[in-house]
């Protein structure tokens, strides 16, 4: 099989111009194509503004301050769609920033001590941002608050501050919760028809080469769903008719999803009726319409065919139920655990987790040294150093190499505009209007990337400083100086001393993940149990597997895509192994294509032939794991077989995973 089908293979390699900034800067710097959230642009512009001008008509403009440098907070972590979401994800991290900024009070002027308490807080912060997004929005607040507290001369009593910041906070949370009367479940009903609508666009282009990232699409937006379906306990739903509904709607998708591969290795188009009868589901699960439709689809022909017919007709039913019975929709893809169990898990791991600790010491190093720095250097407004090191720092907010880039370019930016505000800008009520456009910013910079973000945050952060210290201009130097210094820590203690940072294993990960496509084989064309129970325990363990490999090879190819940030050798390796990324999603696909004809009318293929193939994979994903870059790869030739059995295909994408490899 030709290697061309591979898509489109990013790489840092190819300069234009010998004097040209990388590859990996200039996708840092270039804005991504995200739509700008103008609802949280204006609950930004609110929430930081309002408390602004509470402050200045009470005559107390410092707390006026410290209220919206917490609304800062909850602005950032304003991240949700679901309202019953937004609650943990913004609620829960002002809980961790106070008690942050409270410890941090206790230590203000306290020298070495404030230095030890802080490198302790940084290692905490650092271990609990393993756990999961919550999590690490909490860690993050929790250190960057207690910078704060020890850093800056804040009101006393040492509850003040603490009081002040969280009701910022929570000052953004009661707005975005204002919807929710009105619109309740919108934000998941809209998530169950974006899937559908991804998968009509996947549809559409089966059988052409736009197919892959459309089917790459299509598990973005399952993933999403369901994790917001999903994301409380599974007793919610006894007691929630709209969700039972949505999650009924949710589950028909995968039938439907499973025939797409089959239907794109048919080499030609769908008739259009196909895609648009889902778009036509789509906006079914966005109004709610319970009359179906009559489905005037063309006749089946081939076991593919068959398979998406069956599925599509199924969903149409399904969609249309105005009130589906729960053991009718019981999740297969299996619900989350209780909170309590879940929390005891996610201490465990966490305790337990050598990458949990290495990135504990590794912030815990940093901070130690920055603190230490000021304590022993005097720098003006130097606890930016310590800031600046906690969010270049954050390992799920991408590449530390190219944040600490972007960061040091993003702040000067953001002192630009900064430098014109407090220059021309007198201090008083122009700083309310000020702040509402600065505000609006950060989520409309945020969703195009860290550089804009850094740049949006960086004046509010100013304007606000300078209401709690009247320095005025004279904040602009030391901030970028503070800036310059906490990159270089995050960049030495952070980045080069690590091994791990500069010899990262991309191509573990990517092993992994073929033994997984191994073991899904074994499990799609294994002995059939001989009861219907069994059969159907099969088959959800079937689908459970799918949906696991591939929600798990959205993480590779997300982690691949960090790494193809990192300056060479990381980068340029993740670039090497990024062409065999594409082939094992192509053999799950193929796969998942196969198992489908089989269910409807093709041979199945014997026991013989799938155990050649696993071993095979096996093989291949040994040879992954033992070498460093895709040259030295020296896996067998994938065995021949009968091009006519439904396993052909699969040993196809086999051999192409080889091919690519020894091309390299």
């Amino acid at each position: 099989m030709s290697t061309e089908r591979t898509d489109h293979i990013p790489s840092g390699r190819a300069r234009p111009h010998p004097l040209a900034p990388p590859a990996w800067l200039l996708k840092g710097l270039r804005p991504t194509s995200d739509p700008i959230p103008w609802a949280a642009v204006a609950r930004a512009g609110i929430a930081m503004a309002a408390p602004l001008a509470v402050g200045f008509a009470l005559d107390e403009p410092e707390y006026g301050a410290l209220v919206s440098m917490g609304a800062l907070s909850g602005v950032i972590a304003d991240t949700a769609d679901a309202y019953r979401m937004r609650i943990l994800n913004i609620a829960v991290p002002q809980l961790f920033g106070a008690v942050g900024v409270a410890l941090g009070t206790l230590v203000f002027g306290h020298g070495w001590l404030a230095v030890g308490v802080l490198t302790l807080i940084a290692l905490v912060s650092g271990m609990i941002s393993s756990i999961g997004t919550v999590a690490s929005v909490s860690g993050l607040l929790l250190l960057l608050n207690a910078v704060v507290g020890a850093g800056l001369p804040l009101p006393r009593p040492w509850w003040t501050a603490p009081l002040l910041l969280a009701a910022g906070g929570l000052f953004v949370l009661l707005l975005s919760l204002l919807g929710w009367p009105l619109r309740g479940r919108q934000p998941e009903r809209t998530a169950v028809a974006a899937t559908y609508r991804a998968l009509a666009d996947a549809l559409e282009a089966a059988g052409g080469p736009d197919y892959d990232e459309r089917r790459r699409q299509v598990t973005q937006s399952l993933n999403q769903a369901y994790d917001l379906i999903l994301g409380r306990r599974a007793r919610v739903h006894g007691y929630s008719p709209a969700l039972v509904r949505m999650l009924a709607q949710l589950n028909v998708v995968i039938p439907l999803v499973e025939a797409a591969p089959a239907a794109h290795l048919r080499g030609r188009p769908l008739p259009p009726a196909i895609p648009a009868a889902v778009r036509d589901l789509a906006q079914a699960v966005e109004e709610g319409r319970t009359r179906a439709p009559v489905l005037e689809l063309p006749a089946p022909h081939s076991p593919a065919e068959r398979a998406l017919d069956a599925a599509l007709r199924h969903a149409a039913t399904v969609v249309h139920l105005p009130d589906p019975k729960l053991p009718d929709v019981d999740d297969r893809l299996g619900r989350p655990a209780a909170l309590h169990v879940r929390a005891r898990r996610a201490v465990r791991d966490m305790m337990l987790s050598g990458a949990s600790w290495r990135y504990g010491l590794r912030l815990a190093l940093c901070i130690g040294l920055a603190q230490a720095l000021v304590s022993l250097v005097p720098l003006e407004r130097s606890y930016w150093v310590a800031l600046t090191v906690t969010f270049v720092l954050k390992p799920d907010f991408g590449s530390v190499f190219s944040r600490a880039v972007l960061r040091a370019l993003g702040t000067a930016g953001g002192l630009v505009i900064a430098a014109a505000v407090l220059a021309e800008v007198p201090r008083g009520w122009w700083d309310v209007p000020v702040m509402v456009v600065l505000a609006g910013l950060v989520p409309a910079f945020s969703a195009k990337g860290y550089a804009f973000q850094t740049a949006a945050i960086t004046p509010v952060i100013l304007l606000l400083s300078d209401l709690l210290n009247h320095q005025g201009f004279d904040l602009i130097r030391p901030r970028l100086l503070d800036s310059l210094i906490g990159c270089a820590i995050a960049l030495v203690a952070g980045y080069l001393l690590w091994p791990e940072s500069w010899h990262t294993r991309v191509g573990d990960r990517l092993a992994d993940s073929v033994d997984d496509a191994a073991r899904y084989v074994e499990r799609a064309f294994g002995p059939l149990p001989d009861t219907d129970t069994a059969l159907r325990a099969a088959r959800t363990a079937r689908l459970q597997a799918r949906r696991r490999i591939y929600r798990d090879l959205s993480g590779v190819r997300s982690e691949f895509q960090r790494a193809l940030t990192e300056p060479p050798p990381t980068g340029a390796r993740a670039a090497a192994w990024w062409p065999l990324v594409v082939a094992v999603e192509r053999v799950v696909d193929a796969t998942t294509a196969a198992r489908v004809r089989v269910d409807h009318g093709a041979p199945p293929p014997g026991a013989e032939e799938v155990s050649a193939l696993t071993t095979d994979l096996r093989a291949l994903a040994e040879c992954v794991r033992t070498a460093r870059t895709p040259d030295r790869l020296r896996a067998r030739a994938t065995r021949a077989g009968d091009e006519a059995s439904v396993l052909g295909p699969v040993r196809q994408e086999v051999a192409a995973a080889r091919g690519i490899a020894t091309e390299q």
